[in-house]
């Protein structure tokens, strides 16, 4: 079906003659065959959203529909693969017409030339269900991938074959239950705009590790949760999302570069190709997914990267992975949302972002969750979302950061003045916030030890006790505290410089497991509590502060996991040293 360009409008066009076209169909504009996708239909009027550059464009011109979703192509060779915000392949684009991507090219998205070695796990006679695994393809030397009945397919096993496919080619025939034999080849094709389907979600009390000690000990994340890293500009919200898909308890991560800056797009293609991954030794591209859809590229093709992104990791995750997705950022998301909005000549909502923000936010965090997969097994994944959002000067009172907090249930906060001092990662640990602390709490505590979770009360009350005595220390000078106070100060300073800050480029420190966590967290606490005793039967408080034991506990951060029973020394040496500054005199009345 054809219609004629009307209007052209940035990256709006208005088509007559679309009577039969339905909405979200994908569309080819003009004779360069641009890529679009129907948004609005009045009569027989499509407003279409074009994904590449429309300079040129002029009425009269063809429009021609294919009568498909924008879908994308789901099978081997996803894993290392860097696509545009439409899964058009940009290492293919690029072999095939140079730096600069043409209008209107065309590019496979999964090679349907390349051979896979494709293994049956099932044999003729099975019965089959949609989502049961039928073989596997070593994809990389660290992910399997799994080749699952699609969805509308079930029956018996009537031939499964062995040996080298394509995606396209067949490698299992199953017969319904009425007669007809359908073909299975690697390659599934998925609507963007609809969740995958699963059996069940599942109650979120699994923590995902992330080695971030902030994360970890004060607002961990659970696998299947959803959060926010809202910050100004320069806190390092791109650093804590690089740190998290680098060593994040995940299988799989997808990577969506969604209108950020060209530059930070090629730090992690420059960088995840170097970074071994710690569990498998292997280069972490091995198991990563990349969407780049840069600040300079199409806006429109930002609305859809988001959507992209989330179906591949759905698809994934169907496989029985833990799949983690970090969408940087949602800000540059809701600003295409808004432009689009705007030619669209919609009653603006609150900034001038549409009404509809709130829900489109939610319609993508909420395809994250742990959740038991289609099949006849029990297969159990789970997708965790993070959402980077920058807010305008920082300030999280703007409808994306609102509307993000309303749905998330992890608020990590970036803090420029923080960030001003160099303290790494800025996350804010008075503001910030994790709703799954009291369902994780047991699972934290049977990782390391059983009073993990009461270390941990401990530590935030020392810090929130610290921020009460600032306000007093600037208005009357820190002499007029109490020497006690003096000491909470001491210790919650030993705990923001020597175990909240984290140097995300230091060999060891970069990672911190929840054992060594707990190790390190104790040795500060004990330093407290030892001092806090010896303090009462008479020691100096200026001597307590300079016990030699102390300068070891600021560097337990560099102490490597294989060392690490050297922190437990560490526990012996402290009370040794604190009770030499206990006063050994006879007491006057003895």
């Amino acid at each position: 079906m054809q219609g004629r360009i009307e209007k052209v409008s940035g990256p709006l066009v208005v088509a007559s003659g679309m009577a039969d076209a339905k909405m979200y169909d994908v569309v080819r504009v003009s004779e360069k065959r641009l890529i679009g996708e129907i948004i609005e239909m009045r009569g027989d009027k499509a407003s279409i959203q074009v994904y590449e550059e429309t300079a040129g464009l002029g009425p009269g011109e063809m429009v021609e529909s294919t009568g498909e979703p924008l879908s994308v192509e789901l099978g081997p060779g996803l894993i290392e693969a860097i696509y545009d915000g439409i899964q058009r392949p940009l290492t293919e684009i690029r072999a095939k017409v140079g730096d600069r991507i043409t209008r209107g090219v065309e590019v496979s998205s999964l090679n349907t030339e390349k051979k896979w070695a494709f293994k049956p796990v099932k044999q003729k006679g099975d019965a089959v269900v949609p989502g049961d695994i039928i073989g596997t393809v070593q994809e990389t030397p660290v992910v399997e991938h799994r080749i699952m009945v699609p969805v509308g397919t079930e029956g018996t096993i009537e031939e499964i074959f062995e040996g080298d496919f394509t995606v396209i080619e067949t490698v299992c025939r199953v017969k319904t239950d009425d007669g007809e034999i359908k073909d299975v080849i690697m390659r599934q094709k998925t609507p963007v705009r609809i969740g995958r389907k699963y059996k069940t979600k599942l109650s979120p009390e699994v923590p995902m590790v992330t080695g971030q000690r902030v994360i970890d000990t004060f607002f961990p994340i659970s696998k299947g949760g959803t959060a926010a890293v809202p910050g100004p500009f320069g806190s390092g919200k791109t650093v804590v999302q690089h740190q998290l898909a680098k060593w994040a308890d995940a299988d799989i991560i997808v990577y969506v570069g969604c209108g950020e800056r060209g530059n930070e797009m090629t730090d992690v293609l420059m960088e995840f190709p170097e970074l071994k991954d710690p569990k498998t030794g292997e280069a972490l591209m091995k198991r990563t997914v990349l969407i780049a859809n840069t600040s300079d590229m199409p806006v429109a093709a930002r609305e859809a990267s988001i959507y992209t992104g989330i179906t591949i990791a759905e698809y994934f995750r169907d496989m029985g992975y833990s799949v983690a997705i970090m969408a940087d950022s949602t800000s540059r998301w809701a600003e295409a949302l808004r432009e689009m909005s705007g030619r669209l000549e919609e009653m603006p909502g609150e900034e001038g972002y549409p009404a509809y923000l709130s829900s489109r936010l939610a319609e993508f965090y909420e395809r994250a969750g742990r959740v038991l997969c289609l099949g006849s097994d029990e297969r159990e994944a789970a997708i965790t979302a993070i959402g980077a959002v920058s807010p305008p000067g920082g300030d999280i009172s703007e409808p994306v950061s609102q509307g993000t907090l309303r749905i998330v249930k992890v608020f990590w906060g970036l803090d420029a003045a923080l960030a001003y001092r160099r303290h790494f990662p800025a996350i804010n640990w008075l503001n910030s916030y994790s709703l799954y602390t009291d369902r994780l709490s047991k699972a934290m505590g049977d990782a390391t030890e059983e009073n993990w979770n009461d270390l941990r009360r401990e530590a935030m009350g020392l810090l929130q006790k610290e921020a009460e005595l600032e306000e007093i220390v600037r208005l009357v000078g820190v002499d007029a505290l109490s020497l006690e106070d003096r000491l909470v100060m001491e210790t919650a300073r030993s705990i923001r410089e020597d175990y909240l800050h984290q140097n995300a480029f230091h060999e060891v420190d970069t990672f911190t497991s929840l054992e060594k966590q707990y190790k390190m967290m104790n040795l500060i606490l004990t330093f407290h509590n030892e001092a806090q005793a010896a303090f009462r039967e008479g020691a100096e408080f200026e001597d307590l502060l300079k016990v030699p034991v102390r300068e070891k506990i600021g560097r337990a951060k560099y102490v490597s996991e294989e060392r690490m029973a050297e922190l437990d020394e560490l526990i012996q040496e402290i009370k040794d040293q604190v009770s030499e500054q206990i006063p050994k005199g006879d007491l006057p009345y003895a």
